[in-house]
């Protein structure tokens, strides 16, 4: 198992370094989303136009020499414009299924709240299934797969808010957000005449990728980790400012991103720390705060703060720190 950890480490920071090569600056950022297609995840993007979104998942597609698609989500889109659609062929006589934009390894759902509901529950379905069904017939999707969705901040007009059962099912939100003013000084001069992308090379493959997934679904989770992540997901429900707390989903995909961060570590056990640094990409777009505590100035990101300080890490005698 040690020699599998090892070649984890070297093949996702040579993937990590190689996209950072193209995004600059953003290293944090190409970690979680790199953890998150090892994790079988998907991940939710909310931040300004312009900050590399797009960007970032051609360029870990290509990292991977995965196939890379991009759907613009319209008020007018159609569900079979994401999965595709059955054609006739008059030569054949019988009908062929054109496969939409969702067959990809990295899909980006553009300002996916732009969409309408019932276009936004066929991306979500095959999110959820890894799998199309049109017309009778199940087609899988290429593995590995994620979507990398962003949607607009909920003020803008012709929105169509996700439901906190849809925005359940993504595995993480994280937010890029503008560079250091040095890092954008050294994209002047990197990205000012010709965009580095297109020298970018792949240096892994999806079968790599595939190996990765395995390889992390054998890292170990103690019981005193696993009580750890439940105390946690627990906490955020008895919060006395919390609505609507953490879902056992939240847990899983704690558990899965938290095997995944270790291996990319050199270890193949899970740390506290590892869960630690997970838990608000993990649970930033699951909680929801009381009314009156919006009122007070109470964030969802205090509140993880807050549990995280006050709960006992594994091998202390009681769960909730004094």
């Amino acid at each position: 198992m040690s020699d599998q950890i090892d070649l984890f480490g070297e093949q996702f920071q040579k993937i990590v370094a190689n996209v950072e090569t193209v995004i600059q600056g953003k290293r944090e950022v190409i970690e979680l989303l790199l953890l998150a297609l090892i994790a079988e995840g998907h991940v939710l993007v909310e931040d300004v136009p312009g900050v590399g979104k797009t960007q970032l998942a051609k360029s870990l597609a290509r990292s991977i020499e995965g196939a890379f698609h991009r759907i613009q989500f319209t008020p007018d889109l159609l569900p079979s414009d994401v999965t595709g659609v059955s054609v006739w062929d008059r030569e054949r006589r019988e009908f062929e299924f054109k496969a939409g934009p969702i067959f990809a390894n990295i899909v980006v759902g553009d300002e996916i709240n732009r969409a309408s509901p019932k276009t936004q529950s066929a991306l979500l379905e095959a999110m959820e299934e890894r799998q199309v069904t049109s017309d009778g017939t199940t087609r899988t999707v290429p593995l590995p797969f994620m979507v990398l969705a962003t949607q607009n901040p909920l003020e803008h007009e012709g929105t169509y808010p996700l439901p906190e059962s849809q925005l359940d099912r993504f595995m993480m939100r994280v937010v890029i957000g503008y560079p250091e003013r040095a890092k954008e000084l050294e994209m002047l001069d990197t990205h000012g005449i010709r965009s580095t992308f297109f020298d970018l090379e792949p240096v892994a493959t999806v079968s790599d990728v595939d190996a990765l997934i395995d390889i992390a679904r054998g890292v170990t989770v103690s019981a005193g980790v696993k009580n750890y992540i439940l105390d946690l997901v627990e906490g955020t429900r008895l919060h006395p400012d919390v609505l609507l707390g953490a879902s056992p989903r939240s847990a899983l995909f704690l558990q899965r991103l938290s095997r995944a961060r270790a291996a990319s570590r050199g270890r193949d056990y899970v740390l506290p720390d590892d869960v630690k640094a997970l838990t608000r990409p993990v649970m930033d777009h699951r909680i929801t705060l009381r009314p009156e505590a919006q009122m007070r100035g109470e964030t969802v990101g205090v509140v993880i703060d807050g549990l995280l300080a006050r709960l006992a890490v594994p091998g202390t005698t009681s769960r909730i720190a004094t």
